[in-house]
């Protein structure tokens, strides 16, 4: 089940975007821990953050980014991540079909998304669920523990 996060849901949020196993496929460095608080507060009040929970349980979150004027039929779908203690049990798959279906709620007519070249299990999920892949973003995401570039896929979903 979708839900819309709320504040008291900042635990959640920071212990998945900080998460060893996830973080690297996310947007903050691990040194930006200390300033999550501020990143959460500025999503929170942007009303884009949602967790997905089953039975009762929270196990995923994404957020829903909507575009404006000319592409206001659009959202970036973004943050997109399972807690790993609930890996393997069909859980992306059920949270992306919530995903599409809250675009379709929500008047939608293309989500988009992008991930790294080198994420295979996110493609194959996404791809399962009716995205196809676009093109690809060169050095498009900085990884500054690294100090290298990676590429991204552009993904799509149109209803």
């Amino acid at each position: 089940m979708v839900k819309k996060a709320t504040i008291e849901d900042f635990n959640f949020f920071k212990n998945l975007y900080f998460h060893q196993e996830i973080n690297p496929f996310l947007l903050y460095e691990m040194e930006e821990e200390a300033n999550f608080e501020q990143i959460y507060a500025d999503l929170f009040k942007s009303n884009v953050l949602y967790t997905f929970e089953e039975n009762g349980v929270k196990v995923g979150m994404f957020k829903l980014v909507p575009l404006h004027y000319r592409t206001s039929h659009i959202a970036y779908l973004g943050g997109v991540a399972i807690h790993p203690d609930h890996g393997g049990k069909g859980l992306g798959y059920k949270m992306m079909l919530a995903v599409i279906a809250l675009g379709k709620e929500k008047g939608l007519l293309r989500l988009e998304l992008s991930t790294a070249t080198n994420n295979n299990a996110a493609i194959g999920l996404y791809e399962k669920t009716g995205f196809q892949k676009e093109g690809i973003l060169r050095a498009y995401t900085f990884l500054k523990s690294e100090n290298r570039f990676l590429d991204e896929v552009l993904m799509s979903y149109l209803y």
